[in-house]
């Protein structure tokens, strides 16, 4: 998988993938339900070049760790940045269904997933992803996760994925998270072509 993601970021300039978003604005509609201060953490799994990094930056938030299986994708935020704002990022490069280094961070009061899940298909790999997230999320925090819905795509990047509505993705994560709010998204490539999305936001309890 880390091959896959870095030939991926090494070919593509970033507002040529197919999930780039110039401004991440239903993540930022749910992050704005997050009842947080400005110094709690956020972790941005699969962060790849995305601009929520930016975004928070530019709101003063000053606990944001990024984390993706591409060292080569995190380059892509860091050479937009100034070198004062990267310096206020943790960065991580580490496989979410092989947690090296998020394991064993703690207290996150922002778990956000913008299509990471969706391409789990194993059980092991959704039983770490999961068991991962109980394990650095501090109580009552919250989970932004976003993925192709069952009306959307069977495959991104030549991959295969699970697609998901709000009940599969409350059943996935279980009793132990309340749904607070989702809604279904139509994301446009840089090509025009629409993909379907949901976006769910879920609380700790």
């Amino acid at each position: 998988m880390k091959e896959h993601w870095d030939e991926i970021y090494a070919v593509l300039d970033t507002d040529e993938l197919t999930w780039y978003e110039e401004i991440p604005e239903p993540s930022i509609r749910l992050l704005s339900k997050c009842q947080i201060n400005k110094d709690e953490s956020i972790l941005d799994v699969g962060a790849g070049a995305s601009t929520f990094i930016d975004y928070l930056l530019n709101q003063g938030f000053k606990n944001i760790i990024a984390a993706d299986i591409s060292e080569i994708a995190l380059n892509r935020i860091k050479a937009r940045l100034s070198k004062e704002k990267t310096s206020s990022v943790r960065w991580i490069v580490d496989d979410i269904t092989e947690p090296v280094h998020i394991q064993d961070i703690r207290d996150i009061a922002v778990w956000h997933d913008r299509a990471v899940l969706h391409f789990l298909l194993k059980e092991k790999q959704q039983k770490v992803y999961l068991s991962t997230l109980k394990k650095v999320l501090k109580n009552k925090g919250y989970v932004i996760i976003a993925a192709f819905s069952l009306k959307g795509a069977r495959k991104c990047t030549g991959l295969d994925v699970k697609n998901y509505d709000q009940n599969l993705l409350a059943k996935f994560l279980g009793e132990d998270f309340k749904l607070l709010d989702y809604f279904d998204h139509t994301y446009y490539m840089p090509s025009g072509v629409p993909r379907q999305y949901i976006y769910a936001l879920f609380q700790k309890t």
